[in-house]
């Protein structure tokens, strides 16, 4: 846990050189596994084909669920844990994390033992239509995957309690240690398996990060360690872990929904928009191309925002207003000016990016592609600043107003948006809900925080 003099620091220290500090190893951590995926798509675009690149897309929405239920342990228990530790209950803290490793691996059984046996029922209701051949890649990636997922579940979901108990930078190497050995094994294993030897390089990379996160936290390091011998099961922890997680589980199993929503309009639309018989099959390449590059560009965003949240909530509870103000401003102008630099970059050199992933790619392909990365991303500038201003209500005492605004580009306007615009436009009606979507949460969370912002200006004009 931080020390006292280090928690005052937040209160003292130039704003610009804390959140330098403290938004620069959340920054590499989130890069590393933007890196990740997109070093992933690379080689499969390059080594195997586009339509095995629409299979990977197919099965997003069940590696979102699985992320889910990591978040709902993981994220419960690393809240549990910072309870507990806080209130001076080590002994039961400790329980928590023995707890977290047993749901987590429990939770990654019973996954990988339901979509072995149910992997085609599952697969037909990602979103691929009759005869796709992006559906033969996604059973043949997905059934691999699933040995995998407990070491997938349980790596990612400890993470969150090693940063629970200070050690960020643990979880960082686990990333970085993941993220390299990809990199190395990637073309390797691609070239000489395809898809599969994709599937068999992430597990490869998930095995060694959970070995370093179980390593330390068997570790005298840790302020908490694994002792599964002095597991005692405890209904009451594990209601709080359900409960302390349950939001993030939930957002995140809407985001699977969203995902199955657009896999199933590109299949519906895809053929007839692009006049080819895989047309479905060319969409969804295409989109998960743009989703892999845009995450490339957000994942920083995502690290200011992390980075500003100690530095906004001590001080706003100290009452240091003029430095919550700073502090926002800071983060805001970081983090826009990342998204209009990948704004500049997607606008420029679309078709340089997608000969990135598919230097081979069909005529179709090279053509939807370039096109709908410059609509899909139309708006990229504004995201940055609506992801840190929807943060700022959560330390003002509003949380469920941050809920709704991270939920609105994601789900509330999004899923009407591409109902209706799939079914006056069709494909490009699809592509172009994601930015419409964008520019009413950007609207709705500018309104919103300028009114938060007189109020915090009025109270650092008063002192507090």
């Amino acid at each position: 846990m931080p020390a006292p003099d280090a928690a005052e620091r937040l209160g003292t220290e130039p704003v610009g050189r804390l959140l330098i500090r403290f938004s620069l190893p959340a920054i590499t951590g989130m890069l590393v596994n933007a890196l990740y995926n997109v070093v992933d798509r690379i080689f499969v675009g390059r080594l195997v084909n586009e339509a095995a690149l629409g299979g990977l897309s197919l099965i997003m929405p069940l590696m979102t669920i699985s992320m889910a239920f990591s978040m709902l342990f993981g994220i419960g228990s690393a809240n549990t844990i910072s309870l507990r530790l806080g209130q001076g209950r080590r002994q039961e803290a400790e329980n928590t994390l023995n707890h977290c490793l047993i749901l987590l691996t429990g939770m990654g059984i019973v996954m990988m033992a339901l979509g072995l046996i149910f992997i085609d029922p599952i697969l037909s209701l990602m979103g691929a239509q009759e005869g796709s051949l992006s559906l033969d890649y996604a059973r043949r990636y997905f059934q691999i995957i699933l040995f995998g997922s407990v070491f997938a579940m349980v790596g990612f979901g400890l993470s969150h309690c090693t940063r629970a108990q200070g050690f960020p930078t643990i979880t960082m190497i686990a990333m970085l240690l993941g993220a390299v050995l990809n990199i190395i094994l990637d073309p390797i294993l691609i070239s000489r398996w395809g898809v599969e030897g994709a599937a068999w390089g992430t597990i490869i990379c998930q095995c060694v990060s959970l070995v370093w996160i179980l390593s330390f936290c068997f570790s005298k390091k840790a302020v908490i360690r694994l002792r599964l011998r002095t597991f005692k099961s405890d209904l009451k922890i594990i209601r709080q872990i359900m409960s302390l997680g349950l939001p993030q589980f939930l957002m995140h199993l809407v985001m699977s929904t969203v995902q199955i929503l657009i896999n199933t309009s590109l299949g519906w639309y895809g053929t007839e928009a692009l006049k080819v018989s895989n047309g479905g099959d060319v969409a969804l390449s295409g989109m998960n191309i743009i989703n892999a590059f845009s995450m490339l560009i957000l994942m920083p965003v995502f690290g200011i925002n992390q980075g500003s949240q100690p530095i906004l909530g001590y001080n706003y509870g100290a009452k240091k207003f003029d430095r919550v103000l700073r502090a926002y401003l800071l983060a805001i102008t970081a983090a826009t000016s990342i998204c209009t630099l990948g704004f500049i970059i997607v606008q420029g050199f679309p078709s340089h990016i997608i000969r990135l992933f598919v230097p081979d790619g069909s005529e179709t392909i090279l053509f939807f592609a370039p096109r709908a990365m410059r609509i899909a991303l139309l708006f990229l500038p504004v995201i940055g600043f609506q992801v840190v201003s929807a943060n700022m209500f959560t330390f003002t005492g509003r949380p469920k107003i941050s809920i709704l605004l991270n939920m609105l580009r994601q789900c509330i306007i999004l899923i009407p948006c591409l109902v209706i615009f799939g079914r006056v436009w069709g494909l490009w009606g699809v592509v172009a809900a994601g930015p419409v979507a964008d520019a009413f949460a950007f609207l709705l969370t500018g309104t919103m925080i300028l009114f938060e912002l007189r109020k915090l200006r009025a109270s650092a004009r008063a002192g507090g």
